[in-house]
């Protein structure tokens, strides 16, 4: 497999047919190629989110980061662009479904593409991605990266108003891969057990790894929450369940 690729930063239109920013990485060859949207995490479309886009291409996938602060941020710093949307109490839900089905419909239009799209995300992007797989139906797989508050309401000290999303676990549309720390608080063991009682209650195909020594953000190359060993399964188990779901 050639690991030549293209990235570029693209106008796709997400909820409400609003214009926005997203960054586009694929293959340069022919395909067909499965597709997957990457949800970024709350500091924002950064660096960091870009990189794993570009991981998905050199793995052999479309991928599409969309910008979820265009509307608010346009143009912004990261770290500014977070902090307004926090300010504002984050992404509202209804609008992150919209653009996330945005982000699949440009992935599934390109002439490469083999019309299967999966979603991943990270923290807050991973309880997008368990809201994006309970709200869409023409996704075929989704990956929770410790996503936070899908069990359970945000703390009211937190900027952000998110509030649980277990009662949309029947309309679960996809298989779902949850990858979880042990020592994560955000969410914590019983929080990830009780989810996956409730998937296992409807008949939801899911499979869950957690791993011991690893908290949140154990993906996070660039932080001190980073745990290579957690994180490298962690990338075996992504590349094993796309592979027999977004594969040709």
């Amino acid at each position: 497999m050639s690991d030549q690729m293209l990235a570029e930063t693209v106008e796709i239109k997400g909820f409400g047919e609003d214009s926005l920013e997203a960054y586009f990485a694929r293959p340069t060859g022919q395909g067909p190629y499965g597709s997957v949207v990457v949800i970024h995490h709350m500091p924002g479309y950064d660096e960091a989110t870009k990189e794993i886009t570009r991981k998905f291409a050199f793995h052999g996938y479309q991928a599409i980061c969309p910008n979820l602060y265009s509307r608010e941020a346009p143009g912004a710093a990261p770290d500014d662009a977070a902090a307004t949307v926090r300010a504002l109490g984050g992404v509202p839900d209804e609008r992150l479904v919209g653009d996330v089905k945005g982000a699949a419909d440009y992935l599934r239009s390109q002439p490469a593409s083999n019309s299967k799209v999966g979603v991943i995300g990270y923290c807050s992007g991973g309880r997008q991605t368990f809201l994006s797989a309970c709200s869409l139906d023409d996704l075929d797989a989704a990956v929770v990266c410790y996503g936070a508050f899908i069990v359970s309401d945000a703390p009211p000290e937190m900027p952000m108003a998110l509030k649980s999303l277990l009662h949309l676990t029947p309309n679960a549309s996809c298989p779902i891969l949850g990858l979880f720390g042990a020592e994560d608080k955000f969410p914590s063991p019983d929080q990830v057990a009780r989810l996956d009682s409730e998937l296992e209650k409807y008949s939801k195909e899911h499979e869950f790894h957690t791993y011991e020594g690893a908290g949140h953000a154990f993906f996070a190359v660039d932080r001190p929450s980073y745990r290579p060993e957690a994180a490298n399964d962690g990338w075996k188990q992504i590349w094993t369940f796309f592979g027999r779901l977004l594969s040709s």
